[in-house]
């Protein structure tokens, strides 16, 4: 029989997990934050101009909140497999199983991606100013960063998870694109 695989979700996962799920739940991660801290060069930027994505960056007293995934029994090596091939792309993540706290109050072990400070993609406390510059103006292979921000925001409210930098950084480059809210 095959161990259960949780899975912790921060960013694209929320809205694109892109495996089989058998259960979801908020759940909180303690000891790292969620942060644009990683130079996109292949999905949401290039090597030439690249984008910002989002990695959980180890932080003293600091959580996250994001998603727990259950992947559906049976599933388990091909999500694996697949993750690595979408988050591995460039090895500036690294894959460690971290200590999860669900909604409903069960403590879970989940598979979760996180920044390699040692990588040159890292590029954590740049000022928000600055991420909301680059999240404007990049793109990737697959799409536009900005894209990126505003689904993750977008998908972070709907599951009352309150984030103020994603907020921020959201509303920022609205402005900068020239578009309003609503």
């Amino acid at each position: 029989m095959t161990a259960v695989l949780w899975v912790f979700g921060y960013g694209s996962l929320i809205w694109h997990p892109g495996f089989p799920v058998a259960e979801q739940a908020v759940a909180r991660l303690e000891g790292w934050h969620r942060s644009f801290c990683m130079r996109s060069i292949h999905h949401r930027g290039t090597v030439e101009a690249p984008g910002l994505v989002l990695a959980l960056d180890r932080a003293e007293g600091a959580h996250c909140d994001g998603v727990a995934f259950r992947v559906e029994p049976g599933a388990e090596a091909e999500t694996i497999a697949a993750l690595r091939e979408r988050e591995l792309v460039s090895s500036a993540y690294l894959e460690v199983t971290l200590p999860l706290r669900l909604a409903d109050g069960r403590g879970v072990e989940a598979l979760a991606y996180v920044i390699d400070p040692d990588h040159g993609q890292y590029c954590g406390g740049l000022a928000l100013e600055e991420q909301a510059r680059i999240i404007a103006q990049a793109a990737g292979g697959r799409g536009p960063n900005r894209d990126y921000l505003w689904s993750t925001a977008a998908h972070l409210a709907e599951l009352g998870i309150a984030d103020a930098d994603l907020d921020w950084l959201a509303a920022r480059v609205r402005a900068m694109a020239g578009m309003t809210e609503g």
